[in-house]
């Protein structure tokens, strides 16, 4: 995930300003999401569980970047997707959907555990946390393939 963030960065940083700060988000949330979970290179006790200050941190980061996604960086796309080719139209019709799937996942994962506390019983964490990173690569996927083709269709 980390990779197809940066390789994001490096073909549409510069194209469009909410672009730029929606991809410097995605990037921050991967990065949290990679400690969270342990993933190289970053570690994690097996036995233990993230502190609740990073959990919550990262639900902050999580609502930011989805947020930024549906009210600012789609708006532009479907702005600029009025004057695309019909193809550009229809695959943004088909994955839009697709999107606002994984933005559920998201949203359950943010009500579940932005408000933890240390008392709070975290059964279910790290399948929770799972799931939400499939969903999260789903969505780039399917974000990176709506920026591609706007590029191609120079509407980016």
């Amino acid at each position: 995930m980390l990779k197809r963030n940066e390789q994001a960065k490096q073909r549409w940083g510069g194209a469009h300003a909410a672009v730029d700060t929606w991809l410097q988000e995605r990037q921050a949330l991967l990065i949290e999401y990679f400690k969270l979970a342990g993933l190289p290179p970053y570690e994690r006790d097996a036995n233990a569980l993230p502190a609740t200050q990073d959990i919550s941190n990262f639900c902050g980061l999580l609502m930011d970047y989805v947020s930024s996604g549906h009210f600012e960086v789609y708006d532009s796309i479907i702005c600029n997707s009025k004057n695309a080719p019909e193809s550009t139209r229809a695959l943004a019709e088909e994955v839009f959907p697709l999107i606002s799937d994984t933005t559920e996942i998201a949203l359950d994962f943010n009500d579940s555990y932005a408000d933890v506390t240390p008392e709070t019983q975290l059964n279910g964490f790290d399948g929770d946390l799972s799931n939400l990173g499939e969903a999260l690569e789903l969505r780039m996927e399917f974000e990176d393939r709506l920026l591609n083709t706007l590029e191609q269709h120079k509407l980016l």
